[in-house]
């Protein structure tokens, strides 16, 4: 026969097990890698619209997705659900597609990622794209048709450069560079990424007012698109703006560094980079997530 001391004992052990458990799996679900969190929500918070963190660390509330087809763009990738982004974002897009048909005889845009449903970091790709402020929009213009869902998922767009200093003449068009300085002219581009020869090429083609080159920087790959980042909405308190790029056009010593081997030479191994946790993100995310 069990005495009752022995049975308050062993209950005061499960009771304190229990605890123990609940507890630890509490502050593991603080540690729980936010890509696993964001990379699988399939839709957008039914929140106020705010953009909460920094590019690379933040997450979205109420985004909005950008259709699938409009009358001067197609989203492409549509199986990564990644055509989600602020407001501000998807009528960026939307008024650059319309604009870059109507008064620069493009095409038509193919764009790549925006961002996923309630942003945060992604499965797969990018560091950025968290805020749903930044897009990519490819080199590729759209065809004549509308592309399958097949050729949505297959397409390839087509890389404009030839080496790290020249642009591939045979792809580059003067319509590429009419598209890029119309997407940096509107007051809410904070930046634009291309590759250096990109860079060169805008440089020496633009003539008269040279202040949207400003926007336009040159950096690693970039070579198939574009990568637009919009400021931070003026309504998003959380959000924090990447610094404004430096003063004058960055056709000078700027450029000349990008075109030399300096940028690509070996550099010591850098330490490893956990992956950001769900605690590593600004405390709205959670409320993003709920």
């Amino acid at each position: 026969m069990v005495s009752i001391g022995k049975v308050s004992s062993v209950c005061l052990l499960l009771s304190a097990t229990f605890a123990f458990a609940v507890g630890s799996q509490s502050a593991a679900a603080k540690d729980v890698i936010a890509k696993q969190l964001f990379g699988t929500v399939k839709d957008a918070a039914d929140l106020k619209p705010a953009a909460h963190g920094t590019y690379t660390r933040g997450c979205l509330a109420g985004g909005r997705r950008l259709a699938e087809d409009g009358e001067a763009w197609q989203a492409m990738r549509l199986s990564r659900n990644r055509n989600w982004g602020h407001p501000n974002l998807v009528a960026y897009v939307e008024r650059l597609a319309r604009d870059a048909k109507k008064l620069d005889g493009w095409p038509g845009l193919l764009v790549g990622d925006l961002a996923q449903p309630r942003g945060g970091p992604m499965l797969t790709g990018h560091a950025s794209h968290q805020l749903g402020l930044d897009a990519d929009i490819w080199m590729l213009p759209a065809p004549g048709r509308t592309y399958t869902k097949s050729e949505r998922e297959n397409v390839s767009s087509i890389s404009v450069v030839k080496n790290r200093r020249e642009i591939n003449s045979k792809t580059w068009t003067t319509g590429h560079a009419k598209l890029l300085k119309r997407a940096a002219s509107y007051n809410e581009v904070a930046r634009i990424f291309v590759n250096p020869p990109i860079k060169k090429a805008l440089c020496k083609w633009a003539k008269g007012d040279r202040g949207w080159l400003r926007k336009i920087r040159a950096w690693y790959g970039h070579t198939y698109h574009f990568h637009v980042r919009l400021k931070c909405p003026r309504d998003s308190k959380g959000c924090r703006d990447q610094g404004a790029p430096p003063s004058g056009d960055g056709c000078g010593s700027e450029l000349k560094w990008w075109l030399s081997d300096g940028p690509y030479k070996k550099k010591k191994p850098t330490k490893f980079k956990p992956e950001l946790k769900l605690s590593d993100l600004p405390k709205a995310c959670k409320s993003v997530l709920k």
